[in-house]
Formats: C-alpha cells, structure tokens, sequence
C-alpha cells in the first residue's frame, strides 16, 4: 500500500485527493492545513485519514511514500525542502513560487538527487494535446496567438502581487507550459503589462489586469500571449491558435479545433488529465518509471522562468534574453 500526504485543503487537494482515493494501492494518511480545522474538516470525506496544522508535525508523525503540494505561489518553499532533506517524492502544484529564488533554491538541492517530482502542469497530458503535437511534427509552425481572458479570483492572496506573482504566473503559465511541450525552448521575451479597472474595484489590488506578451522560440517560431482578468465572472475566453502551412489548429479548454484547406474538423477530450497526471506520478513512485511524468521540477522550472522574465520585461520596458535565467542547463539566479 502506497501511503499519502496532501499539503493544503484548496480545490486541487480535492480534485487529487478524489482521484488518489480510488486507486488501488494508494491510502491517503494526511492532510495538512493552515489550521487544525481546516485539515479536520477535508479529512473529515475520507476513511482512515489524520489532520495537520504543520508539515514537520505530519512527516514525523506518518510514514509517507508520496506527498502533493497544493498551496498558493506564496508558500513554497520549506516544504519542498523538508520533503528534499526526507528524499520524500512529491507532486507540487504551480506555479512553483512568485519569483526564481525559492525554486533555484530547491533545484540547486535537486540536482544532486534522483528524487521523483511532477508538476501541475495538466494540460500536457489532454488527449487533444498529443493529437496537436502530431499534427505540428508534419507540418511547420510559423507563429502561435492566445490568451488566458477571464475574472479575478476573489481569493485575497491572488490580487497581491508579493503573493501570486500576478496573473501571467500564477495562471497564465499553463498556456507558457504548453508552447514549451508543443513548440520547444524560448529565447526571448518582451512583454507589456497594464493596470486599468481592478484597483478600482477591489482593495488592495497590486497585480496588473491587463498584459500582452511576445516570445521568441530558438526554432524561430513566434508566439504572442495576451492575459487579462478584468472581465466579470461568467465571461472568459482562453486558448491557443497555430498557424502552419498545413492549416489552422486551436486548442480551447476541452479539445482541438482544426481548419486545414478550408476542412474544418474538431476533437473533443474524452480522458481526464487529472487523472493521468496522478496515474503517472504514482505509477513512477511505486516503480521507479518516470516515463510517464510530462513535467518534472527541473522541466517546469524552465516554463516559470518565462513567465518570471515576462514579468521583469514589463518592470524594465525591454526584451529579455532567457539566458539571463538559464546558462548551459544550469540555473543561475537574476539580480
């Protein structure tokens, strides 16, 4: 039996704690809060599982094979690193800080360790995904358009840019991930970011509502991400189009689109990538095969880099070479 420890008690703990609790072989142990009511109360929907108001307190107390991180950008950190110093796997949910110093920190400690990690990053694994990726290996990719159009979460912590590290990081990283897996590695970045209504709004507003972002790809390939939460809740719009010589394909929240001389065609996800995402990670730490893992730690720090460099282009009102952040594989902090 495979024993596991959930840290937080947010919506992707209970999107992973269900999934883990029809497994077979796995046992959910703990779930660790902010509080001792709050891990009581998630604890309370499934059997045999032990509250936590403190991380060091669950791993001392539990014999865990795996633990998932799932707490706001903000938060990580000590436990990534209590979990390195115990040589416990873990699947950490994204992004994996607010700026690169914490996860320099934790991958300079990886480097050293054959520890299995997974990220959050769960659109790789849509069906539609790897469909797409099909069909850009038989054709040439030119350029790609998108965004990530929606509201702003009413969480108090996500308006706060020392917080979540504003939206093109905390949220709009999923689609920077998926330009990475379909498209390849990104050379440089210059973004502009705005702040027009939510100050106004809301109090204690410090994010920007409004940004637009170009990236260069080292196979020439261009990409430009627009992101905004002004909208009111209800409305939002959030996908990828690439353009190549074959056609048109888009990628929307539950499937892909395609257009290819003037045939139009369509495929909808049938598998859930949640699922997946958590098959995988087990299956690697009851195994030792990490081939089914879409994105490690040392993987999707490279995706938090751009969205960081994103961020600091806009501050500088210029491009920004990722080199800056990656020098040779190896991870080199920014001033």
């Amino acid at each position: 039996m495979l024993n596991v420890g959930i840290i937080g008690t947010g919506w992707f703990s209970g999107v992973h704690a269900k999934i883990l609790n029809k497994m077979d072989g796995v046992q959910i142990k703990a779930i660790c809060g902010t509080s001792q009511e709050k891990a009581d109360k998630f604890a309370k929907d499934f059997n045999d599982v032990k509250g936590y108001s403190s991380v060091v307190n669950m791993l001392d107390s539990e014999k865990l094979d795996a633990v998932y991180i799932c707490v706001p950008p903000f938060a990580h950190g000590d436990i990534e690193l209590e979990l390195l110093n115990r040589k416990i796997p873990f699947l950490v949910e994204k992004p994996l800080g607010v700026d690169l110093d914490i996860p320099v920190d934790i991958l300079s400690k990886l480097q050293d360790q054959t520890l299995i990690t997974s990220v959050g990053y769960h659109f790789r694994y849509r069906d539609s995904i790897a469909l797409l990726k099909k069909e850009l290996n038989s054709s040439t990719l030119g350029m790609v358009t998108g965004g990530w159009m929606g509201s702003m979460p009413l969480v108090p912590w996500w308006r706060n840019q020392s917080t979540s590290g504003g939206q093109f990081i905390e949220q709009t990283t999923h689609l920077v991930d998926l330009l990475r897996y379909t498209v390849g590695e990104v050379d440089e970045v210059y973004s502009s970011f705005g702040k027009r209504s939510l100050s106004e709004q809301y109090e204690n507003v410090s994010v920007h509502d409004v940004g637009t972002v170009t990236l260069k790809f080292q196979n020439g390939v261009i990409a430009n991400l627009s992101n905004t939460c002004i909208l009111p809740e209800g409305d939002s719009s959030v996908g990828l189009d690439y353009y190549t010589n074959e056609g048109l394909f888009h990628v929307g929240f539950d499937g892909l689109n395609s257009s290819k001389k003037g045939t139009m065609s369509s495929f909808k996800d049938e598998a859930n990538p949640y699922e997946k995402e958590n098959n995988a990670f087990i299956h690697a730490v009851k195994t030792g095969d990490r081939s089914m893992i879409l994105s490690n730690y040392h993987d999707a720090y490279k995706t938090h880099a751009v969205t960081v460099a994103a961020l600091h282009s806009a501050e500088k009102e210029k491009p920004i070479r990722l080199s800056e952040y990656l020098s040779k594989g190896k991870i080199v902090r920014t001033t």
